[in-house]
C-alpha cells in the first residue's frame, strides 16, 4: 500500500502503517497551532478494509472524508463518523482513491472552468502578480467591460489556502453574471467584477493550511508592509480599478470543522455601526433572493464582538476586509463563511456550494438596484 500527498494541493504526514491501520496527521508546516486540513491518495491497496486513525486533533468532518474514485474527477462524501478515524474498502481493481477533508479545489480546476467559457467578450482574464515561487495569480474581469461601470464589486478567496469552497461558490457567481437571462444581462450592464480566485495561489498548489501561517496569514496581511506578494499587489491595484466606484467588497472563507457556528453560513459583522447596517441590509437580499439548495438566514450573522469575531481574533494582523473598510467608501465590505460540508443538514458539495454563489450574484443585483 502506498499513501502519498504528492500532487497538487496534497497534504498529509504518515505516522506509521501497520498492516491495515493508517496512522497519519495534516503536515502543519508553518502553521501556528493546530488546524486540520489534509488530502492523499492511496494505491495498491486492492481488495483491503483500512482504517485510517489521525494522531492529532479533529480532522473529519461532519460527513466524514470526500472520496474520489476517478482520479479527482467527481468527489462524494464517505458518510459521518468519528472526527478522528475513518474506514475505507478497496475496490479489487487497485484504482488509487483519493481522500481530502473537503471536495478539493485548484488551479487547474479554475481554468477548466475558464476553458468553458472562452470566447466569452463580458469576461477578460489577467494576472495580478507572480508569485514567490513563481505561480500567476490569476484575476478575472467581468460583467461591464466597456466603459466606466456604474458600480464596481471586488471579490477575493482563498486567503486560506485550505478554504476550498470557497472556490466553487466563487465560481457559480461568475457563471450566473455571464449567463444569458435577463437578470445576469441587466446585472451585466451596470456592474464590473473582479474577482482574484486564489489570493494564497502557493498555499493552494503547495496544499498548505495556510490558516494561521507564521508569521501571519494572507488574511491578516494588510498592514505596512504586506509580507505576501499577493496582498501587496492587490494593494496596489485597487487605487488605479477602484475609480471611487467600489460599492461591494466580498471576501468569501470556510469556518472550522463542525459545530453550530459552523455549519451555517453568516456574515462577519465589522466594528463600525455603517458597515453592519449596509451587511444587513445585504443579508435581508440574500435571504429573500436565495433559490439554490444551501439555506441563509440573516439571523445567523456574526456581529463585531461575539463568538471569535473580537479584536483579539486580529491581533496578528490587519484582514482584508477591515483594510478595505478602513481605506475606501465602499457601502458593502464582508466577510462571508461557507461551511464545508453542512448547512443545518443540507450537504454542500461542488453544485450545491455553485448555486449558493448563483445566488450571492443574485444578492449583488438586488443590493445595487
Amino acid at each position: 500500500m502506498h499513501v502519498t500527498g504528492d500532487f497538487p494541493g496534497g497534504n498529509i504526514v504518515i505516522d506509521s502503517i501497520d498492516g491495515d491501520v493508517v496512522r497519519l496527521r495534516p503536515d502543519l508546516r508553518d502553521t501556528d497551532g493546530a488546524w486540520f486540513y489534509w488530502h492523499f491518495q492511496v494505491a495498491h491497496a486492492a481488495g483491503r478494509t483500512v482504517r485510517f486513525e489521525f494522531t492529532q486533533g479533529p480532522a473529519v468532518g461532519v460527513r466524514g472524508p470526500a472520496v474520489s474514485e476517478d482520479g479527482g474527477r467527481s468527489w462524494r462524501w464517505l458518510g459521518p463518523g468519528p472526527h478522528d478515524t475513518f474506514t475505507y474498502t478497496f475496490s479489487v481493481d487497485g484504482a488509487p482513491v483519493a481522500f481530502c477533508m473537503t471536495i478539493p479545489y485548484t488551479g487547474s480546476d479554475w481554468h477548466r472552468f475558464l476553458a468553458a467559457h472562452a470566447g466569452n467578450r463580458h469576461l477578460r482574464a489577467g494576472q495580478l502578480c507572480t508569485t514567490a515561487k513563481g505561480r500567476p495569480v490569476e484575476t478575472l474581469v467581468f460583467g461591464y467591460l466597456h466603459d466606466e461601470p456604474r458600480h464596481r464589486v471586488l471579490l477575493v478567496a482563498r486567503h486560506h489556502a485550505c478554504e476550498a469552497m470557497a472556490s466553487f461558490a466563487l465560481e457559480g457567481l461568475v457563471a450566473h453574471v455571464l449567463a444569458d437571462t435577463p437578470e445576469s444581462r441587466s446585472l451585466r450592464e451596470r456592474v464590473e467584477f473582479l474577482a482574484v480566485p486564489f489570493m494564497d495561489k502557493d498555499g493552494v498548489e503547495d496544499g498548505d493550511q495556510g490558516k494561521n501561517r507564521r508569521p501571519r496569514d494572507h488574511n491578516r496581511d494588510y498592514a505596512d508592509p504586506s509580507i505576501h506578494r499577493e496582498t501587496a499587489a492587490l494593494r496596489a491595484r485597487l487605487p488605479n480599478w477602484d475609480g471611487e466606484r467600489l460599492s461591494v467588497a466580498l471576501d468569501l472563507h470556510c469556518p472550522w470543522l463542525f459545530g453550530r457556528l459552523n455549519e451555517r453560513i453568516y456574515l462577519v459583522g465589522l466594528p463600525a455601526d455603517r458597515h453592519w447596517r449596509e451587511q444587513q441590509r445585504f443579508a435581508a437580499h440574500l435571504e429573500r433572493v436565495c433559490v439554490g439548495p444551501l439555506p441563509y438566514h440573516a439571523a445567523n450573522n456574526l456581529p463585531y464582538g461575539t463568538a471569535w469575531n473580537t479584536d483579539a481574533n486580529f491581533s496578528t494582523g490587519r484582514s482584508f476586509a477591515a483594510w478595505i473598510a478602513e481605506t475606501t467608501a465602499t457601502p458593502l465590505v464582508a466577510t462571508l463563511e461557507l461551511p464545508y460540508a453542512n448547512v443545518t443538514g443540507v450537504e454542500v458539495e461542488g453544485t450545491s456550494a455553485r448555486a449558493f454563489g448563483a445566488d450571492l450574484a443574485r444578492a449583488i443585483a438586488a443590493y445595487l438596484t
